[in-house]
């Protein structure tokens, strides 16, 4: 559609660039917030400030509206039962601790589950005096700005379906 619309798929000026600098700017708005630092939009291309603010924005009426407080964020950690890692975004509390993420996409995707999936077992793993019993909250910014969030209660089969590919990921080395 890009292409057939005049517009570059590639390079620093596509579309598909400024959606993924959105993305990145407003990810790492809610970091700031998460941990206490300070922003500066000054460093950054107004153009695309507008709508990262506005995504930083639904962000903090989400956080508002769900009394969500943030608890570790950009956490490595690793798995030496099943030998991966990840970086959780954050972590969140309301009365339950839960996992939270941050996407920039058009949509929510199987594979977003299958993460969020991985990293409550890295978190189990390596935290299991603080079991996740608050569910996984999915935050998604979209490129004109817009949040959609969704939450599951309960993602083992997507965390069997991770251990299925983690399994294919094995195979595919020795083949």
């Amino acid at each position: 559609q890009e292409g057939l619309a005049g517009r570059s798929i590639r390079g620093e000026d596509s579309t598909a660039q400024k959606a993924a600098d959105i993305g990145t700017i407003a990810h790492y708005m809610c970091e700031c917030d998460i941990k206490g630092m300070k922003f500066n939009p000054d460093d950054y291309d107004r153009e695309l400030m507008v709508p990262a603010q506005k995504s930083y924005d639904a962000y903090l009426q989400w956080k508002s509206q769900t009394n969500l407080q943030p608890y570790k964020s950009e956490l490595p950690l690793v798995s030496n039962k099943y030998r991966y890692g990840g970086t959780l975004d954050m972590m969140l509390i309301k009365g339950k601790l839960s996992i939270g993420d941050i996407k920039t996409s058009n949509g929510v995707y199987q594979d977003y589950l299958i993460q969020l999936a991985a990293y409550g077992n890295l978190w189990s793993e390596n935290f299991p005096e603080e079991p996740i019993e608050g569910g996984y909250h999915l935050l998604r910014f979209s490129k004109s700005g817009d949040l959609e969030t969704r939450w599951w209660g309960d993602l083992s089969e997507a965390f069997e379906a991770f251990l299925l590919m983690r399994q294919l990921y094995d195979y595919d080395k020795k083949l």
